[in-house]
């Protein structure tokens, strides 16, 4: 028996790759192997130096000020009272407008005080012809005396009876002025010129002088006074600044002081620096302070809350720092800066105070110094950095 050799046909030999596939495989071989034989890579981002923010800082003239809470008061202040008692009779004034000094306000009756000058006018010629009396009796007694026809009583009496004449002219005289002086009272003025407010009293009222009856108020408000309140801390810097001549100030030779009204306005007329209590509270440590602030057009008015903006010091040649760029601790205050090399450093500088959300540093600088201000986390003192140069402060680095 013979055996079929004859091959199936499912069982031919394998037919070689299509060349598109070949094309395909040959450069996923080529990079399997040269990355197996440690061949160049792409640089790690890692390696990279990290990128920060940094501003150039220049020196420049910087004022220190500081910003207080204060009160308008007016610069005089007058109760005007009755100081007579009466009918009044009229009001010679109008509700709010500026009276001047010595003007009429008020009329009270001044029928019973015209009296009373009249009563002491009669008392005072009554007195008089008293005098002339006690003074011929006096002389006659006395030339008497001089030939001893009368006794020496006699002449002391005649004596003491002219002097007590002469005592109470003086007397009715002092009383006629008192009458005087009740009658002009009765016509009520303005003791000092300003802005009147209502009027507490109307015509016909009683007004009573035992209780000093309240009938208006004048109040003048140019200039005007800002009151307000300083730490004592501040207040010694403000004198060695002062004493010191660092401030910029007034043609007086005063601590210049400006305004910053209720509606977040700045006043635009400028003020000074009165004067300083000479005690500080003890129960909260403040001085308390007045400005003398001008008001020609009377915008300001007494009671009104206002923001006192006092210079405390003046720095020619200082430089401003965002604070957050600034390190505090127990050792000083430090920045990180570049150097030439674009390497961070440490500085060591000296604050002398703040000003709105940057530092005040006066030494440890230099004009043109480059000072890191974003990207804190990414740098170590003595590491290569890419500065970006930031034209503010407040700009952020991408990714941080």
């Amino acid at each position: 028996m013979t055996q079929d050799l004859t091959v199936p046909t499912d069982m031919t030999p394998a037919q070689p790759l299509p060349a598109r596939l070949l094309h395909l495989a040959v450069p996923i071989i080529f990079a399997l192997v040269v990355s197996a034989c440690g061949g160049p890579v792409e640089e790690s981002a890692a390696s990279r130096p990290p990128t920060v923010g940094v501003i150039s800082v220049q020196p420049e003239e910087v004022h220190l000020t500081a910003e207080f809470a204060g009160r308008l008061e007016p610069w005089r202040i007058a109760e005007v009272r009755a100081q007579v008692s009466g009918i009044v009779l009229s009001r010679e004034f109008t509700e709010g407008a500026t009276v001047e000094a010595g003007q009429t306000l008020f009329q009270i009756d001044p029928a019973p005080y015209r009296a009373k000058v009249m009563e002491a006018e009669s008392n005072l010629a009554v007195a008089r012809a008293n005098l002339l009396q006690a003074k011929a009796q006096y002389d006659r007694v006395a030339a008497l005396g001089k030939v001893r026809a009368v006794s020496e009583l006699d002449e002391i009496t005649a004596e003491a009876n002219y002097h007590q004449a002469q005592a109470q002219v003086e007397a009715a005289r002092a009383v006629i002025e008192s009458a005087r002086v009740d009658l002009d009272n009765a016509t009520v003025k303005a003791p000092i010129s300003g802005r009147i407010g209502r009027s507490m009293v109307t015509e016909g009222a009683l007004v009573d002088d035992g209780g000093a009856t309240h009938m208006a108020t004048i109040r003048q408000t140019e200039p005007i006074y800002a009151s307000f309140n300083q730490g004592s801390a501040d207040a010694l810097r403000l004198r060695a600044s002062y004493a010191a001549k660092s401030l910029t100030l007034t043609e007086d030779d005063a601590v210049p002081v400006s305004l910053i009204l209720e509606d977040g306005t700045r006043y635009r007329h400028g003020g000074h620096l009165l004067f300083g209590e000479a005690s500080v509270e003890p129960s909260t440590g403040q001085i308390n302070y007045r400005a003398e602030i001008p008001n020609p057009d009377y915008l300001l008015m007494p009671g009104m809350y206002v923001r006192v903006i006092l210079e405390q010091a003046l720095y020619p040649e200082a430089f401003l720092i965002p604070q957050k760029a600034v390190t505090r601790n127990e050792h000083g205050d430090t920045v990180l800066a570049l150097d030439d090399k674009d390497t961070v450093t440490i500085r060591l500088v000296t604050i002398a105070g703040a000003k709105a959300n940057h530092w005040i540093v006066t030494e440890g600088l230099e004009a043109g110094d480059r000072v890191v201000v974003d990207g804190f986390y990414k740098v170590a003192p003595g590491r290569a950095v890419t500065p970006l140069q930031l034209d503010t402060p407040t700009a952020q680095l991408a990714g941080d």
